[in-house]
């Protein structure tokens, strides 16, 4: 299988190549050329499989011969042994026909881990196999700085360096990062936002000059194909787990960077029967302003209680205009290289493809904590703030209620107590046994100017591998 840039002037590569760059080099995110597709046979087929052995089924195409499958199968089966509940993903149900996918069951409590957990053994094994050091470069508004520190910190080949926005991300979040202290592992506390933190680690990678000559860097945020091909998995294990694709389910998903999301609209495209992808946002709404009026325009970044959402451009978005621009690179090169610069719309076909794939909600603080109140009030189940965002959407814009929706609960409600609290629960949320210590381990962290030159020495300066 070969992999294209979204900009259309990039080298095709294969999985082991794309898997170790991140930007292609015209400024695009990479693509597969083609995807596997699976008959509706075949899917029926998989009906019972453990996560890890329909893991391997739908990630074997993308890898294709660049990793054995008796490896492959190894790191797969790998990833997943530290998620603390035995189905890997439980579904729970919230009503008739409305259920939760439960993503928070990996180490770090957060979807992410599905992803960096994979994503850190992948790597592990290429760069053994190369015999080649790398840096690691991330940008995280909570989740996946700690999910890829979990997944890369065991590799002697990788020092990482993760960028988080600066008293921005909450207590717990910040602690699974910095009390993480092996050698390789950096944590930068950037004064400013997310955006902040995810431009300086575009700008890196689109010029990594400040490098020494013999490190190559490596993007574990989502703009790695990696993260996205593993991400695809579980849309097709809950649909198997509720009857499909003998019936359509379909999904709602707390969306920031779309990632999550456009995995489930690729596992649509590979033969999985969907019938409505919901993009639930909160008030940072890029998303569903663009989805629900073609409006595309950037607005300042609003703190919320769902801070892994406070997110003002999407990376990810591009990838699926890529595909509503009937894979024009040239025309998604001009439209995002303007949307740097002035306030855009797509063209009237594209947003005509958007509309007809994805319908969209706003979500504001407000309206999560009173979501987060009434369904525990109802079911006793409690939601942390961005799976509560996903359900409340899912509610107001649920085409048919004789298809199963289901929202992607995306984090554990310790994760974020002060919304928890807001709805009135009565304490904050415990954490699991296995992070017991986390408010009494030593923490290591480095705060730095919102500088690119200060954040890029820093990375210099601290290799180690």
């Amino acid at each position: 299988m070969k992999y294209i840039s979204t900009r259309g002037q990039a080298p095709a590569l294969n999985f082991e190549e794309v898997l170790l760059t991140g930007l292609a080099p015209d400024g695009g995110l990479y693509v597969p050329e083609s995807l596997p597709t699976f008959s509706q046979q075949d899917i029926a087929s998989w009906a019972g499989l453990s996560y890890t052995d329909l893991a391997f089924k739908i990630v074997q195409p993308f890898v294709d011969d660049c990793i054995p499958a008796d490896d492959l199968k190894a790191i797969i089966d790998d990833t997943y042994v530290d998620f603390r509940h035995p189905s890997v993903a439980p579904l729970v149900q919230l009503d008739k026909n409305e259920w939760v996918l439960e993503l928070f069951q990996g180490p770090t409590l957060a979807f992410k881990d599905f992803a960096l957990q994979m994503l850190g053994r992948l790597l592990d094994y290429v760069l053994e196999r190369r015999h080649q050091k790398v840096v690691i470069m991330g940008a995280t508004s909570g989740d996946t700085g700690s999910a890829a520190i979990q997944g890369c910190k065991r590799c002697s080949n990788i020092d990482i360096f993760i960028l988080h926005p600066h008293q921005r991300v909450s207590d717990v979040q910040r602690r699974q990062m910095t009390t993480v202290l092996a050698d390789n592992i950096h944590n930068i506390a950037v004064k400013g936002n997310f955006d902040d933190c995810q431009s300086m680690v575009k700008a890196s990678f689109n010029d990594k000059s400040f490098l020494p000559e013999d490190r190559q860097l490596v993007a574990v945020n989502s703009i790695n194909w990696a993260r996205i091909m593993a991400q695809i998995v579980y849309y097709f294990y809950a649909s198997l787990s509720l009857g499909g694709p003998l019936r359509p389910v379909a999904f709602s998903v707390p969306t920031g960077n779309f990632g999550d999301i456009y995995a489930g609209y690729l596992a649509s495209k590979m033969g999985l029967p969907i019938d409505q992808l919901v993009v639930a946002t909160n008030t940072n709404d890029i998303l569903h302003r663009c989805i629900s009026n073609n409006d595309f325009a950037k607005h300042a970044l609003a703190h919320t209680l769902s801070p892994s959402m406070d997110i003002v451009i999407s990376s990810n978005f591009e990838r699926l205009l890529f595909d509503c621009y009937d894979r024009d690179g040239a025309a998604i090169n001009d439209l995002m290289t303007r949307f740097q610069t002035e306030d855009v719309a797509l063209t009237d076909a594209a947003f005509a493809n958007v509309r007809s794939l994805f319908d969209s909600y706003k979500v504001d603080d407000e309206q999560t904590v009173k979501t987060i109140a009434d369904v525990y009030d109802t079911t006793e189940y409690l939601l942390d703030p961005h799976s509560a965002i996903g359900v409340e959407a899912a509610r107001k814009v649920r085409r048919r209620d004789d298809i199963p929706m289901i929202t992607l609960a995306t984090a554990h409600p310790a994760k974020f107590p002060e919304a928890v609290m807001k709805a009135g629960y009565p304490h904050e949320p415990e954490l699991p046994h296995h992070m017991a210590t986390l408010f009494d381990d030593e923490e290591r962290c480095t705060v730095l100017d919102n500088e690119l030159s200060s954040v890029q020495q820093f990375v210099v300066d601290n290799i180690t591998a």
